[in-house]
């Protein structure tokens, strides 16, 4: 799977762990106007990655600077795409930036008994 370049974001995605977790870490800035669009085809082209390995996905964003409200929304669909295709999804947020704590507390929401999303702090 390719690395990721818009804008002032950058997702690079590491090659699958022995256990099968494919880590994506995302850095610099999210702040285009309409990320899911951008994203969306992206996270499909991951989630088949995923998929066909059989392994799971975490999402890293303690290096990440900022990101705007509209990839909220991306970030959202990708939870929802995730649960839809079995895949297990955990996401890695540093606490000790309030900014991040905000936004990620906000999903928690998305949290089941299902095992297949999770938040987790650095």
């Amino acid at each position: 799977m390719e690395n990721l370049h818009i804008g002032d974001l950058t997702i690079e995605v590491a090659p699958a762990a022995p256990d099968g977790v494919i880590s994506c870490t995302w850095r610099g800035k999210s702040n285009e106007r309409n990320p899911p669009e951008i994203l969306k085809p992206w996270f499909e082209k991951l989630l088949a990655a995923v998929s066909e390995q059989q392994g799971s996905l975490e999402m890293h964003f303690e290096k990440i600077e900022h990101f705007n409200s509209s990839t909220i929304t991306a970030l959202i669909r990708l939870i929802q795409l995730c649960r839809k295709s079995g895949v297990k999804l955990v996401m890695v947020y540093d606490q000790t930036l309030k900014w991040q704590r905000l936004s990620f507390d906000a999903l928690r929401v998305f949290e089941k008994n299902d095992d297949l999303f999770h938040l987790r702090f650095a």
